[in-house]
């Protein structure tokens, strides 16, 4: 993204903006304020949720998309919602803050996250949800695509959350307000999200604050089925009135030939949402809903509610996006239930305030880390100096293969997974220390695994810090034990965890391939070859799958966007998994 032709914005300071514009919010509307500290917006009676059992709702990702998601807090809506920068999903320690505010202290609580599909948002959230989970709440996810521009999600990251959303965020809040359980509401969301789609049309470009537009567009051009963070669409056509353009957005959408379409057929029920992204005039706005509305009713189709307004923007684009959502007679009533969220209805008064009164700061106590189970089982001396030769063999030979790792990242990516990996080493070696002086808890398996999930989500960033976090954020359950079926069921948790939230599966060209075959080779050894060996059998079993992967198909991640004819290296997340797994081998 080139930051030339800086364009014009009415803010302060470019670091500033996203905490300032959900200052203004609160400042709106003092129903809501702001957890200290962190960007968050929360209910300032989020206390209730807690005291009346209720399912806490918890949402966010990138600013620029307002009012999505903090102008949807409030009863009947969200109860908190965390951000990140324009465009970035929030990291997990933000997200925990507004799980934290809710909560107090509290555990047991019943946790809701709606999350858009995005790999950012996906793993971040997953972060703090199972973070939420080791501190005894009970917590689930749903994660929303409803994008119908896509023609292929074979060889993509899949669908991606739109102003769909919303919808969702509607309806589970009127489920959460009514008392529902949390199982009830995952299920019930689960097949709600699938009868919805959104596409999207754009006319102009939005710029990221302190650079230029993100994409150009030609003066008789318009961008059909782009995303909400200015990414490209699926295809370029010529400007047309509101009419033709709508219906060219809502045979896309139907089109049973595409593979990502939504089924309409005469006497169907819908509710439709016509979305601002932003630049886009009331009037435009208007006229666009009267066509889509008369499109559908011309179809057979009954639009039993519609909504018209901003709810998921993308900064100043000019463009709109139409979400269909197929409606039975309860989701009505989810859609009619009374929200005083600011974003779905006029600004949200504290109860018994007729005029602005904004509140003091909710102050939260909330932390970085998770703490372990004081009762986790122990290592011997003996043990605890094998652990520590293992993890600083591990970083030596990690921060030694950056050059090569790098190397191969450029084929698929920007070319710093070996940089990525080595900040994580560095940072791991520099808490371990010495063996008699390590900051690094090398006696206790359980606490050790969570310490390095901190280290490496603190210290490497982007999609790999967030998965190596899942991966030993997940084993540290099954680590509370010390033996050779816990760490087998260790590295199958951690696995799981990676799998669920990268969306990566076996066979797609990612870390999960080594990591997958390595675990089945020493699930299968170690009983009759004991832990030493089964580890080196699975170390050389991991070595050559990463070779493997060479020749596989990208699925997921970020080569799957790139044409599988420049992909004729393995996968630098494969080898570096190889790279300490065989430095594991070797150092015990």
């Amino acid at each position: 993204m080139s930051c030339a032709n800086i364009t014009k914005k009415l803010i302060n300071q470019v670091p500033d903006c996203e905490l300032e514009c959900n200052e203004g919010l609160v400042a709106v509307n003092p129903g809501l304020c702001l957890v200290e500290g962190h960007n968050v917006v929360i209910r300032s009676d989020a206390n209730s949720v807690v005291s009346d059992n209720h399912v806490i709702l918890i949402s966010g990702g990138g600013s620029g998309h307002e009012p999505g998601h903090g102008g949807f807090t409030g009863k009947g809506m969200l109860t908190a919602c965390a951000f990140g920068s324009v465009f970035t999903s929030p990291p997990p320690k933000t997200i925990m803050a507004a799980i934290d505010a809710v909560c107090q202290g509290k555990s047991g609580c019943q946790v809701l996250m709606i999350v858009t599909n995005y790999t950012g948002d996906r793993l971040n959230f997953g972060i703090a949800c199972e973070r939420a989970r080791v501190k005894g709440n009970n917590v689930e996810m749903v994660v929303i695509g409803e994008d119908c521009a896509l023609e292929s999600i074979d060889l993509s990251a899949g669908r991606r959350g739109l102003a769909g959303t919303i919808l969702i965020h509607k309806i589970a809040g009127a489920m959460a307000e009514q008392g529902r359980s949390l199982s009830e509401m995952v299920a019930e969301l689960d097949v709600i999200k699938g009868k919805m789609g959104t596409i999207g049309l754009s006319l102009s470009s939005c710029s990221v604050p302190g650079c230029g537009p993100m994409f150009e567009l030609q003066h008789d051009e318009m961008e059909l089925g782009l995303g909400v963070h200015g990414e490209a669409g699926v295809k370029r056509i010529k400007i047309d009135s509101a009419h033709g353009a709508v219906k060219t957005m809502m045979e896309h959408m139907t089109n049973p030939k595409t593979s990502t379409y939504l089924p309409l057929k005469s006497g169907d029920k819908v509710a439709v949402l016509i979305n601002n992204m932003g630049g886009t005039s009331i009037l435009e706005l208007n006229v666009v809903a009267r066509e889509a509305i008369f499109y559908l009713e011309q179809k057979g189709v009954i639009v039993e509610r519609a909504y018209c307004g901003s709810f998921l923007t993308s900064l100043e684009m000019a463009g709109v996006s139409i979400s269909v959502l197929h409606v039975t007679d309860d989701i009505l009533t989810y859609l009619d239930f009374p929200t005083d969220a600011p974003g779905w209805r006029p600004p949200y008064l504290p109860p018994g305030h007729k005029t602005r009164v904004t509140p003091n700061k909710m102050k939260v106590i909330t932390g970085d880390s998770v703490m372990a189970d004081s009762d986790a089982e122990k290592l011997s001396e003996g043990q605890s100096q094998m652990v520590y030769t293992a993890i600083k063999t591990v970083c030596d030979n990690l921060m030694a293969m950056e050059g090569h790792l790098n190397d191969l990242d450029k084929q698929s990516g920007d070319g710093d997974c070996g940089s990525t990996i080595s900040r994580g080493a560095t940072a791991i070696k520099a808490a371990l220390g010495s063996a008699s002086n390590s900051s690094l808890p090398l006696d206790c398996p359980h606490a050790l695994a969570l310490c390095i999930a901190q280290e490496v989500e603190n210290s490497m960033g982007g999609s790999s810090g967030a998965l190596y976090s899942l991966f030993f954020t997940g084993m540290a359950n099954e680590l509370k034990v010390v033996t050779p079926e816990s760490l087998s069921a260790a590295w199958k948790a951690g696995l799981e965890a990676v799998m669920k939230y990268g969306g990566a599966r076996p066979g797609q060209r990612t870390m999960i391939d080594p990591l997958n075959a390595a675990w089945l080779c020493f699930n299968k050894e170690f009983q009759s070859k004991g832990t030493r060996e089964a580890i080196k059998v699975a170390a050389e079993v991991a070595d050559r799958m990463s070779k493997e992967t060479a020749k596989m198909d990208a699925q997921a991640g970020r080569a799957s966007y790139v044409n599988k004819e420049l992909l004729s290296k393995p996968d630098p997340g494969a080898v570096a998994v190889a790279v300490w797994m065989k430095a594991i081998a070797n150092a015990i």
